[in-house]
């Protein structure tokens, strides 16, 4: 599995959707075809879209029985400020590297249990391999496997710590802009500033954002709402005739759909009560659900015998999400490390290998035991 690691981190697979001219999927992809191929596993290359593949392999066991995928994403944040991303270093424990946890880490558990499970095959059902493009963008690999793709279950080995994530909470981003009057900086009369309407608009966010406080959710805890990129203004001696802001809202189970544009569009109504003046628009640019594993499927406690380990509730946004919403059940569960997006990521060493014979054991027991064999 470490050798595989290394090999993974040395590809450059930066998401070309963040990083202008990054190289994406399409090297590691068939890096991971051909290792699939090598040890004797069915794989295929499937394009979620045209340069971004997918890699799905099948270990099929001797009867039929319950499927089960173990499922990964090939890309990468950027490298900016990393002096070596792609050269992989081993020290203390630890592999350090763009991608190494998030999450080349988890993908080297994936084929590691991959090739224990084809040493000594499953007597019934099937394993899916899926290593999907994109997920650090807008999910599309994952958005492709699931229409072409099922399972009974599945576990994405996106980092955890081996804890296992029965939990996540979801995403919406909106954008906001405030319109003005473009004047002279000497005819206060004449301008209406939207920088400054826009700072009514923050502070009534940051008021929104305490009261979240108050109800947290019992696994993920509470929501929350930050800005994150904003901009307007023309030139120093002219009042600012537009400003756009986009903010981030993090949400739990029990939301509905686009919450953070109903709550937006309320405040920009009272701000518009209270100032003939202002003037205001909001959209939400894009999102993603909340995610909460099935309490009683067995996925969740065969997978706690088999890696002796607690339940937790993630802090980041997973594919799980995409894939439970399809219909497969899914956990969340791979190796620790720190870094993740950071200049120092590393992934331990002990951990990658832990994780893989989780799966292993994970595999035997939902595939052998729930088929009654």
């Amino acid at each position: 599995m470490i050798d595989i690691l290394r090999d993974l981190i040395a590809i450059d697979s930066v998401n070309p959707s963040l990083v202008c001219g990054g190289a994406g999927e399409g090297e590691i992809a068939q890096y991971i075809a051909t290792w699939l191929r090598a040890n004797g596993i069915d794989a295929a290359i499937e394009e979620a879209a045209p340069g971004r593949p997918n890699v799905i392999g099948v270990i099929e066991g001797a009867a039929h029985g319950p499927s089960l995928m173990l499922c990964g994403h090939s890309d990468t944040v950027g490298v900016e400020g990393m002096s070596a991303p792609f050269d992989p270093v081993e020290r203390d424990g630890r592999m350090y590297g763009r991608g190494a946890q998030d999450m080349k880490g988890g993908v080297a558990s994936i084929l590691g249990a991959a090739k224990m499970l084809i040493e000594k095959p499953l007597r019934a059902g099937k394993i899916i391999i899926a290593i999907v493009a994109d997920e650090e963008y807008k999910s599309i690999g994952a958005e492709a496997l699931v229409q072409k793709w099922s399972a009974d279950a599945a576990v994405i080995t996106e980092p955890t710590d081996l804890a296992i994530g029965i939990g996540h909470k979801g995403f919406e981003w909106i954008e906001v802009i405030t319109e003005g009057v473009a004047a002279h900086g000497s005819r206060a009369d004449d301008g209406v500033d939207a920088i400054a309407h826009m700072g009514r608009v923050l502070a009534r966010f940051e008021q929104l954002d305490r009261s979240f406080a108050a109800h947290p959710h019992p696994l993920l805890g509470r929501a929350s709402l930050h800005a994150s990129l904003i901009h307007g203004g023309r030139e120093l001696s002219t009042y600012p005739d537009r400003c756009t802001l986009e903010v981030e809202r993090r949400t739990v189970e029990g939301e509905p759909p686009e919450i953070s544009l109903r709550e937006t569009q309320m405040i920009l109504d009272a701000l518009r009560d209270e100032d003939p003046k202002f003037r205001a628009t909001a959209r939400c640019t894009f999102t993603r659900s909340p995610y909460v594993a099935p309490p009683d499927h067995p996925l969740t406690r065969l997978l706690q015998r088999a890696a002796n380990t607690q339940l937790a509730a993630m802090t980041f946004w997973t594919d799980a999400a995409i894939l439970g919403a399809a219909g497969i059940p899914t956990v969340v569960f791979g190796p620790g490390g720190a870094g993740l997006h950071g200049i120092d990521e590393y992934v331990r060493v002990d951990d990658v290998a832990a994780c893989g014979d989780a799966l292993v054991k994970l595999a035997r027991n939902y595939c052998d035991d729930l088929s009654g064999i």
